[in-house]
């Protein structure tokens, strides 16, 4: 991998995102995360997020210029807020809706948050066409690479997914220490539950 290059994690939130960075950070990839946001019940292996990327809407992209050759989590709206002076690898993580949006529910209720009332049929329709934007808005930037993982697939099994990687590294991946870290245990919101 071109050490400029940044590795963006990427999906909407509750789609194993923070799955996927610990599994770089487990093949030796560095990760850009500020640990502010501490482990909970709802992502006990923590969340790898960075304070600032929440800012990208706002203009703030001086943290990029320590990014390059680095792994760093950014959910998918915020995508578009990236400049165009730097190279991105975005792994963007799918799950399947309806397991998204009861992680999500179960998020809230723990946190004691109320949602907007919008049904889980209406919130599917919003999220799968902001993906799909998204997804084909990235694939025509010339300065981003993208390779889309199966969050399902990759529970079920981790070694065949995580073989996807492999073209954005020019060493190979510790394939194993990747999938050593799924943890069948967490995946607790499945299709039928």
């Amino acid at each position: 991998m071109d050490n400029q290059r940044i590795i963006v994690v990427s999906g909407i939130p509750r789609s194993g995102t923070s799955l996927m960075m610990k599994m770089l950070e487990a093949a030796g990839i560095a990760i850009l995360s500020d640990g502010l946001r501490q482990a909970d019940a709802d992502n006990p292996k923590g969340y790898y997020e960075h304070e600032r990327v929440k800012k990208l809407d706002e203009g703030d992209t001086g943290w990029l210029k320590d990014a390059g050759g680095k792994a760093v989590k950014i959910v998918s709206p915020l995508l578009k807020h990236l400049p165009a002076g730097f190279d991105y690898d975005v792994i963007f993580m799918r799950r399947e809706l309806n397991e998204v949006l009861a992680s999500q529910r179960k998020m809230l209720e723990r946190n004691h948050k109320v949602t907007d009332g919008a049904s889980d049929e209406k919130l599917a329709l919003l999220f799968k066409a902001q993906l799909e934007q998204t997804i084909a808005w990235a694939r025509t930037q010339k300065n981003f690479g993208v390779i889309e993982i199966d969050f399902n697939a990759l529970v079920s099994d981790p070694e065949k997914e995580i073989g996807k990687l492999q073209p954005l590294f020019a060493e190979e991946l510790d394939i194993e220490a990747m999938a050593k870290v799924v943890d069948p245990e967490l995946y607790r919101q499945r299709m039928g539950k």
